[in-house]
């Protein structure tokens, strides 16, 4: 079955799902996109140019574009902000949804949202890319063969030179006056981490700064550290204002330590230290290149280009991706309970917040 598909946004992120992303679920027959729509008349020359559309099936309302074809469902990169108008409109149109992150911009916009789309029995999905990257897929699935033994502790890190304003992801971000780190970039690193840790969050603690020397107004740096219930430690550092940038987008450092080897990824590539009884002790370090490389998977799709597969084939009867959108409320709260925890100073119960902000978005 191929799925019908109304692009929505198609400047900026929106660009690369015309070009990149959406083509070669079109060439194989994945999905057909039958209109494009965004506010910048201008924009819509990627789905011109990306999707082949005519200019007749180019829309500068989402809503219109919607309504006037016979879609199965609706691709949203937009703004988090305009995301839930958005969602409402695809359900008076009866189609399901796939989003770009996040989610919303509040937890509780996400549960209203998530039930939204529930109570009209439509599917929807968020598209977590980094965690479907070629190399943390491999990691991921290593660790899910049980060969290593059991994890108790992760470490991930982000670490970049970007303290003055448009080296990192444009100057939109240097004028967020809260986290711009955890709202827009560790979304996803929160995101990857807690799927390889593979077990509920119990408990999240957070400290956020900003350094006097950077040209961030919110608080570019975050140290983050979340248990859970099966008792692993998990630790993320993401800085955007180091003198030197050791792991960039797409290139972070992610360290699992299994009761029976260490694996390291880093730079996209993945190495693997097996336990060794008679080399315990407290002074030798090892290199990199002094681990057994590991031999990334391989498949035709990743990234964005196979949640768009997912999402297609969860649309066509198949199994629910696993980044759908009640899935993904956890990730979100991740990050927001995160931000909670860096302005109270006190660890969150992250069960009792997630629940706090249904009720919340309940009522408002």
């Amino acid at each position: 079955m191929t799925v019908r598909l109304v692009q929505v946004g198609t400047g900026g992120q929106g660009a690369a799902w015309c070009h990149d992303y959406l083509p070669p679920n079109v060439a194989d027959g994945t999905i057909e996109v039958v209109a494009a729509a965004d506010v910048d008349e201008d924009a819509l020359d990627n789905a011109r140019e990306g999707l082949a559309l005519p200019p007749e099936r180019c829309y500068t309302d989402a809503a219109t574009a919607m309504a006037e074809h016979d879609a199965d469902a609706v691709a949203l990169v937009v703004p988090p902000h305009l995301r839930e108008s958005m969602v409402e409109s695809a359900v008076a149109n009866d189609l399901h949804v796939l989003a770009e992150k996040p989610l919303a911009d509040s937890l509780a916009a996400a549960h209203r949202i998530v039930d939204a789309t529930e109570d009209a029995g439509l599917k929807m999905g968020v598209t977590m890319s980094h965690r479907y990257r070629q190399d943390v897929t491999t990691l991921r699935r290593e660790l899910r063969s049980g060969e290593y033994g059991d994890a108790d502790y992760f470490y991930g890190r982000y670490h970049v030179n970007a303290r003055s304003r448009g080296s990192w992801a444009g100057p939109r971000l240097y004028d967020w006056d809260e986290h711009p780190l955890l709202v827009d970039g560790s979304v996803h690193h929160l995101d990857f981490l807690a799927d390889m840790a593979d077990s509920p969050v119990e408990t999240v603690f957070c400290r956020s700064w900003n350094p006097g020397y950077s040209d961030f107004e919110g608080d570019p740096n975050a140290v983050v550290q979340f248990e859970t219930a099966s008792g692993t430690t998990v630790v993320y550092e993401g800085v955007n204002t180091a003198a030197v940038s050791l792991n960039g987008w797409g290139n972070e450092h992610v360290r699992a330590n299994c009761e029976d080897a260490t694996l390291v990824l880093d730079g996209g590539e993945l190495y693997e230290f097996p336990y060794e009884a008679d080399a315990e002790n407290c002074v030798d370090s090892a290199r990199y290149d002094d681990g057994d490389p590991v031999e990334l998977h391989e498949r035709e799709k990743w990234s964005n280009t196979w949640l768009v597969e997912q999402f297609a084939d969860w649309c066509a009867g198949g199994e629910p991706m696993e980044t759908n959108a009640r899935a993904n409320l956890r990730s979100l709260a991740l990050v927001f309970a995160a931000i909670e925890s860096a302005e109270t100073g006190e660890a969150v119960d992250f069960e009792a917040f997630l629940e706090r902000d249904h009720t919340d978005g309940e009522t408002d």
